[in-house]
């Protein structure tokens, strides 16, 4: 969903002056032209909240938001679970979680077909199927465990993948009539649905999955623990009580945020383990 990236320009080193700029990117699970879009009033709130200048920095891919986290170029970045767990593993646990919307205590990814056929997981064997990005969470990570919990190795039992790198372009392919089936996440399904940008009766939903932890906002162990303290209470403050809390937690399709720890996403390590998507 949201999924963006919080980097601070300063002089390397100087904590004697105050860090001016705010740089922000997402992880690129939807259009950018979305991800610019969904960020404009989050990005204005956070300037309110900490009296810094906020820009937003797209990444070509995701491991350019890992890169630019482990890197020192971004300070705090909005990550799909496995994202983190990847941030997390290279780091050596230089990294942390802050907050997460309460959606992703129990998120979801969604399996889709236009095929009368494909009804549940196992009539997928011998089908082309198309996933989001390699290193997406609900995209693939998930849909990829589940898979092989029902029996199916994707890399040989299906007659085809595909990575489409984002969610909704997962749902084009498989309108587009490219793929027979395909998984995103369920958060972009819906608003896609609500959007009227995709009909459920010509693509349906035959599956959906069990719930896992997923996104949140990371931030690398050695920012400033008051700048910490002044993004985690932000993201906290927001409440639909207010007309600009409202507006940011509907583009983030979030209830609101609550506080979260690298515990929450050990199931993921050890799915992602399991998957072999992590050595």
């Amino acid at each position: 969903m949201l999924t963006l990236a919080l980097a601070i320009g300063a002089s390397a080193g100087n904590l004697a002056h105050a860090q001016q700029v705010l740089r922000v990117s997402a992880i690129p699970d939807e259009a950018p032209t979305e991800l610019q879009r969904k960020f404009k009033p989050l990005g204005e709130y956070l300037e309110q909240k900490t009296g810094m200048k906020v820009e937003f920095t797209p990444v070509t891919d995701y491991a350019a938001s890992v890169e630019g986290l482990l890197n020192k170029k971004l300070d705090m970045v909005w990550f799909g679970g496995f994202t983190f767990v990847q941030a997390n593993v290279r780091s050596k646990g230089q990294v942390v979680p802050i907050v997460q919307r309460e959606e992703d205590e129990r998120f979801k990814s969604v399996f889709i077909t236009t095929h009368k056929d494909i009804n549940k997981l196992e009539d997928l064997k011998g089908k082309t199927f198309s996933f989001g990005s390699e290193s997406s969470t609900s995209g693939h990570l998930m849909p990829r465990s589940f898979l092989l919990g029902a029996k199916i190795n994707p890399d040989t039992d299906l007659k085809r993948i595909a990575f489409s790198g984002a969610h909704d372009a997962t749902v084009a392919a498989v309108s587009g009539g490219k793929v027979d089936a395909g998984a995103l996440n369920i958060s972009v399904w819906e608003k896609l649905v609500a959007q009227n940008k995709v009909d459920p009766k010509e693509v349906r939903v035959f599956y959906t999955t069990p719930g896992y932890y997923d996104y949140n906002w990371t931030v690398r162990a050695d920012m400033d623990p008051a700048l910490r303290k002044k993004l985690t209470d932000a993201f906290l403050a927001l409440t639909k009580d207010t007309a600009q809390g409202k507006e940011i937690l509907e583009l983030q399709r979030a209830t609101r945020f609550i506080p979260t720890k690298a515990e929450n996403y050990k199931a993921i390590e050890d799915a992602a383990k399991n998957a072999g998507l992590l050595k």
